[in-house]
């Protein structure tokens, strides 16, 4: 039996935080996926958020395949696959494999929705609690309904350019708010600071606004060019040589800020990661713009369409990378407690 009365001898080491294991260490993979948004630490919460930046990206790419094969109206009805059922069957009128694409691409955003939650999820179980990341997070399942929502007015407008472009626009947004997220959880929630000369910061907006003009741009060629997503989608009435022409004029601004932008980081010598982030934005505008000429002087293949949509989705995502690299937000500082003469001091005042 244990002793009653304690047994002198020599007392161990006191237990230090390596001793400590974190929910999240659990041996077990299922429980630790299953505690990384249901006991989220700071950095469960920014995986989720890189997650969602992640599949966001995916399903953008994936729309433009569904496009360039033609299978834009695979599943000619929305909700429905077809007239008369939610998943795939036999239409005389559509190709199964445009079907399967068509579907494929729709049940991707089950994945995207869950991605999404479990962000909100971790985002409200957090402790403590920050309302700044609550609100971030739960702007990605509602932009995920809406987006689901303007799908169904694509598909009902018959591929219509205008809904289709702005359909790409909104996964563009999304992508935004999933990178700020992730962002703002490994910041405080204290005063914004920046970490460069005012200047810098700002020529940093200009090349944000910039680069999410090339997209539109962009959007404008893919609406006017080839693979429109079926034979019956319409297109916009314009000269595409004009708009490829403008669109390349906007992708050397872009590329000319960046550079510009490198160069004054470098010169007033901010922070690395600011330097890093400029100079990644830089390689993945070069390797774009050989996308993108290769593909108009191949008569845009569909393989080079995948891929450019994909480089202009990195180049968003780089540009949001330099942009808040440019600051940083400290924790808010605790409250400092009055000492005990300082406490009956201002009793005794009262």
């Amino acid at each position: 039996m244990r002793s009653l009365f304690p047994v002198a001898g020599p007392v161990g080491p006191a237990p230090t935080i390596d001793d400590v294991k974190l929910p999240t260490d659990n041996s077990n993979l299922f429980v630790r996926f299953l505690l990384s948004f249901w006991a989220p630490t700071t950095r469960s919460l920014r995986g989720w958020a890189l997650a969602s930046v992640v599949v966001n990206a995916g399903i953008t790419v994936t729309g433009a395949g569904v496009r360039v094969t033609a299978s834009g109206l695979g599943c000619p009805t929305w909700p429905r696959c077809t007239p008369d059922s939610f998943v795939p069957v036999a239409h005389p009128e559509v190709s199964p494999l445009n079907m399967a694409v068509e579907f494929g691409n729709r049940l991707l955003t089950f994945l995207v929705l869950a991605v999404g939650v479990a962000c909100v999820l971790a985002a409200l179980r957090l402790a403590p609690r920050r309302v700044s990341l609550v609100r971030l997070a739960w702007l990605q399942p509602a932009g995920i309904v809406a987006q689901a929502l303007w799908g169904g007015l694509v598909v009902n407008t018959m591929l219509n350019p205008f809904t289709v472009g702005t359909h790409y626009l909104i996964s563009s947004g999304l992508i935004a708010v999933c990178w700020l997220l992730y962002a703002r959880a490994g910041e405080g929630d204290g005063p914004l600071r920046r970490v460069t000369h005012r200047d810098i910061r700002r020529l940093g907006h200009v090349l944000l606004a910039a680069a999410f003009a090339l997209l539109v741009a962009g959007v404008v060629v893919s609406g006017t060019g080839p693979h429109s997503g079926d034979e019956m989608a319409s297109r916009f009435d314009l000269d595409i040589e004009a708009v490829a022409r403008f669109h390349a004029d906007l992708a050397y601004l872009v590329v000319g800020l960046t550079f510009a932008l490198l160069f004054a980081l470098h010169v007033t010598n901010a922070p690395r990661p600011a330097r890093r982030a400029a100079l990644a934005l830089l390689g993945v505008e070069l390797l774009q713009g050989v996308i993108g000429y290769t593909q108009w002087f191949l008569a845009v293949p569909a393989a080079l369409v995948l891929l450019h949509v994909l480089g202009s989705t990195l180049v968003w995502i780089a540009a949001l990378r330099v942009v808040t690299s440019l600051r940083v937000r400290d924790g808010e500082p605790a409250p400092v407690s009055p000492s005990p003469t300082e406490a009956t001091e201002a009793t005794a005042a009262v």
